[in-house]
């Protein structure tokens, strides 16, 4: 953990939404991932398309980009933002797992970490909904921020 305090607290410990007036406006980016393991049947349906919903993956990166463009509205001292991006990919890994990547991009004051973790995380939560028919089983897991660029703290990468 850093030296920084909580900055979504007043000196009273009070919750407080983090005045970014006077912040310099940069280019901020954030890339967070989530992986949703299952069975390899699961899997097999979804790379194939046989899914009787359609294109889960499609309607799943949809889903994700929706999150991200909302996610001041879900998590309560979060920012309104401008996004200038948001992408979301699927990849599989092996034949039991699929791994989310959501980056989100703009030029701001304040970062995008929160809006690339619910990005991943609604993609991941709108696969299992597609899928819970045939694999109540899955498991979302690992949701973590890889790396973040602009801003006062400058970059990370997870290790």
């Amino acid at each position: 953990m850093s030296g920084d305090s909580l900055t979504h607290l007043d000196d009273q410990g009070r919750a407080r939404m983090v005045d970014v007036t006077d912040k310099a406006t940069t280019q901020r980016t954030a890339t967070a991932q989530a992986r949703l393991r299952m069975q390899p049947q699961t899997q097999a349906m979804i790379r194939d398309q046989r899914h009787p919903k359609g294109d889960v993956l499609a309607t799943a990166r949809i889903a994700g980009i929706q999150a991200a463009k909302k996610t001041w509205d879900l998590i309560p001292l979060c920012h309104p933002l401008m996004l200038t991006g948001v992408t979301v990919t699927i990849e599989e890994e092996g034949e039991t797992a699929l791994r989310i990547l959501a980056t989100c991009k703009l030029k701001g004051t304040t970062g995008v970490e929160m809006e690339a973790l619910t990005a991943a995380s609604v993609t991941a939560l709108t696969l299992y909904d597609m899928c819970k028919a045939v694999d109540r089983g899955m498991v979302i897991e690992e949701v973590c921020l890889l790396e973040k660029e602009g801003g006062r703290s400058g970059h990370y990468v997870r290790p």
